[in-house]
């Protein structure tokens, strides 16, 4: 009889790339002015995760406001939905 480890490690990369796999990351919502979206990736180490919608600058781009960063230009695939 063998004895059979996996690794936590292991396990969670499988969930996550399931999660992946199904993830979307075109978003479907409509999304207003003053609106908080969390950010997929930060555009600084020291910048907030979240940004706050100033208005549209094209069908699928933001102007955003990223507390400790400034103004940046979001497109839909660049936060949550």
């Amino acid at each position: 009889m063998a004895l059979q480890t996996t690794s936590i490690y292991s396990l969670v990369a499988e969930q996550e790339g399931a999660i992946a796999a199904d993830w979307n990351p075109v978003c479907q919502i409509t999304y207003n002015r003053d609106t908080w979206v969390k950010l997929l990736q930060r555009p600084s180490e020291y910048a907030s995760d979240e940004a706050k919608l100033l208005c549209q600058d094209t069908p699928n781009t933001w102007i955003a406001w990223v507390p400790d960063y400034g103004e940046v230009v979001l497109g839909h695939g660049d936060f949550y939905c």
